[in-house]
């Protein structure tokens, strides 16, 4: 089965912020983690900033 490689990333944020993200990923049923990536994709996407793709391993 192949598997995406990923990275850790911590950051610290204002509890306001961070209830508007808890709430913005319930509302698109995602998690926390996930609903960050989308949105750093979706900023990167409309600002022309290219994502390398990590490899994807074999298992």
């Amino acid at each position: 089965m192949a598997t995406t490689k990923t990275a850790t990333l911590t950051f610290r944020v204002d509890p306001g912020v961070k209830d508007a993200l808890k709430a913005a990923a319930q509302m698109e049923h995602r998690s926390i983690a996930n609903m960050v990536e989308i949105l750093i994709r979706n900023h990167c996407e409309r600002n022309g900033i290219a994502i390398q793709e990590s490899r994807v391993s074999e298992k």
